[in-house]
């Protein structure tokens, strides 16, 4: 029998990017979830990574009858920050936001013509700005990055996975490549970020990896 068409449930290109990269090298076709945009988006409000990818598999799966859907939650937990930014990695900005509007941390501001201009920095740029200044006075650097896999189909979780990887937050951005706290996050034996990384050596690496490995790996022993 041939390997399954998965289907993830997911906008980040880089995220798909990613999957599909393993994919191809295990023989399984990974595509984008058909008209993803148009399906009303879950509130993710679980309170941990694995609660979150199964509400997100199960409603995207809901959406697309008889396909085989799988979401992930993943982000990075900082134990210093007893686990923050966790669950809220994606919107930890905006979360402190909330208590602190008028906070400089995650804006800036310029002068032109006498006018005050506010320019707002991407979400990425926003949250590492956050955490770089939450640990600017913390000697212990130690963070991991942790992700949660589901796999879904008409509404009830088929598979479930998981993946981790441990490293070390630099005290300012390095690399080009990846998204979110990668340019911050040092992987020690290699001396490199999860953003200077190539992508095919990152993927060996990481927690995504780690987890849809494991959930390959499940698909591959199981009846789908």
């Amino acid at each position: 029998m041939p390997p399954p068409t998965l289907y993830a449930a997911t906008s980040n290109p880089g995220k798909l990017a990613e999957f599909k990269s393993a994919a191809r090298a295990e023989g399984v076709a990974i595509e984008a979830l058909p008209n993803l945009n148009q399906i009303p988006e879950p509130i993710e409000d679980a309170t941990t990574f694995q609660g979150n990818a199964d509400l997100k598999a199960i409603a995207y799966s809901l959406a697309a009858p008889g396909l085989l859907v799988f979401a992930d939650d993943s982000g990075l937990e900082v134990p210093s920050l007893n686990n923050q930014p966790g669950v809220r990695s994606a919107r930890f900005a905006d979360d402190y936001l909330l208590d602190h509007p008028n906070d400089s941390v995650i804006s800036t501001e310029a002068q032109r013509s006498g006018e005050t201009l506010v320019f707002r920095p991407t979400t990425d740029a926003r949250n590492n700005a956050l955490l770089l200044h939450l640990m600017q006075h913390e000697p212990d650097r130690a963070v991991r990055f942790v992700c949660n896999l589901a796999l879904a189909r008409d509404g009830e979780v088929l598979l479930r996975s998981e993946g981790s990887v441990d490293g070390q937050l630099l005290y300012s951005p390095r690399g080009a490549d990846g998204f979110g706290y990668d340019p911050l996050f040092l992987v020690p034996s290699l001396n490199l970020t999860f953003a200077e990384i190539p992508r095919e050596q990152k993927w060996r690496l990481s927690h995504r990896g780690n987890a849809f490995r494991s959930l390959l790996a499940q698909i591959a022993s199981a009846r789908l």
